[in-house]
């Protein structure tokens, strides 16, 4: 296991009375769970049919613009109509066929079958009773939020959070301030106090730093760290160590 890049990490982060957490790709592993849910439709739309001769090669391109659609999410610049109604049509357009052959309510399968995927990343459950034992616990996610409760209660999730902040519920995206302000506020406590732990550099990382709050950036693909990213893990048990 990599080395916390805090040199006295203890004693630097002992400060912190409050944890908040981003869900999707940091917890509950939305690209295993997609991949899941999209092999299932492949097969149940017969997808092969109509010339989508690989399910990886599929799933390898929705994969690939659903991050592209919503890191432009994040950053408000499309909806989450856009956002939805772009991602399968992105990819069939790419893949050489009309948008049109796709099944009408393909989407509307996939958002209700994902959500109910139960893949965490390694030691989710574990890491998260032990700091729960240390600080409260809170999520903030830029997901809906149907698919968010939905994630949340079917992998027992829920139980470790004090709050849950959603941004369609609150009605802006990380990394507006303005959730990071609603979430402290939420909790009662300072952004002195609270650290966030999130995938996303924009939205988490950078929109935390901005704010004035301390982040953990979660990079378990081992991507190069930007320089303005102070500190980095590659596995949630590494907070363990940490914190």
């Amino acid at each position: 296991m990599p080395k916390s890049e805090i040199e006295n990490p203890k004693s630097e982060i002992k400060k912190y009375t409050h944890l908040f957490f981003d869900l999707d790709h940091t917890i509950w592993d939305f690209d295993r769970n997609a991949e899941e849910t999209l092999h299932e439709l492949y097969g149940t739309y017969n997808l092969k049919d109509i010339g989508l001769h690989s399910a990886d090669l599929f799933i390898e391109t929705y994969t690939r613009h659903n991050h592209r659609l919503w890191a432009q999410y994040h950053l408000g610049e499309i909806t989450k109509d856009e956002l939805r109604d772009a991602r399968f049509k992105s990819t069939f357009t790419e893949l050489g066929l009309h948008p049109s052959l796709m099944p009408a309510d393909f989407e509307d399968a996939y958002v209700n079958l994902c959500p109910t995927k139960t893949n965490l990343f390694p030691h989710a459950h574990e890491t998260l009773a032990y700091l729960q034992s240390k600080y409260t616990l809170h999520l903030i996610s830029n997901g809906f939020k149907d698919s968010t409760t939905l994630k949340v209660n079917g992998t027992d999730l829920v139980k470790y959070f004090q709050n849950i902040i959603i941004s369609e519920v609150v009605g802006v995206n990380k990394p507006d301030p303005l959730i990071f302000q609603h979430a402290i506020d939420l909790a009662g406590t300072t952004k002195e106090e609270s650290l966030m732990i999130g995938d996303s550099i924009e939205a988490d990382i950078r929109g935390a730093l901005g704010f004035g709050m301390d982040a953990i950036y979660f990079n378990p693909l081992g991507l190069e760290k930007p320089v303005d990213v102070p500190v980095q893990i590659t596995h949630l048990k590494e907070l363990t160590l940490m914190l």
